[in-house]
């Protein structure tokens, strides 16, 4: 690569710069997805079970859950659990639209399911919003039996 054509330092220092501001909001997307999960199964979330389903220490996850409350995506009640507020919800129901999108890309190309399971996961916090419309754009022209367009 020439020098002309070398991105220079200070746009290597914003896509870096984006990279870790992306997997600070990916952990906050999967606390709030998780979070939502143990509210449909059990009308609430404790911190002991989001710390066992995330595969943390307690404390981890009580630092976890302050950042989301500090965030405004959360918020908890004395002798009870957590519980989401409403940009928190919008927030895991988002997460779990763009897994599932990248998930059935992947089963789509096949992807064996699991490793698509495991793909989705990381993939899922990464993919611009111009990205996932083309892959529900593909899979939709996929269902119909048609060639996605260009």
């Amino acid at each position: 690569m020439s020098d002309d054509q070398k991105p220079s330092d200070c746009d290597a220092a914003d896509r870096f710069s984006k990279a870790r501001s992306e997997r600070a909001s990916a952990l906050l997307e999967d606390y709030t997805e998780l979070i939502a999960e143990l509210m449909a199964e059990h009308g609430e979330a404790r911190i002991a079970d989001i710390a066992r389903s995330m595969g943390v220490a307690h404390p981890t996850a009580t630092k976890a859950v302050a950042r989301l409350k500090r965030e405004g995506l959360a918020t908890s009640r004395p002798y009870r659990g957590v519980f989401l507020t409403p940009a928190g919800e919008a927030m895991a129901e988002k997460a779990r639209q763009r897994h599932r999108i990248v998930h059935d890309l992947l089963l789509a190309i096949g992807v064996p399911a699991e490793a698509a399971e495991l793909d989705a996961e990381g993939i899922e916090h990464h993919v611009s919003e111009d990205t996932l419309r083309a892959f529900a754009a593909f899979l939709a022209a996929k269902a119909e039996g048609e060639r996605p367009k260009d």
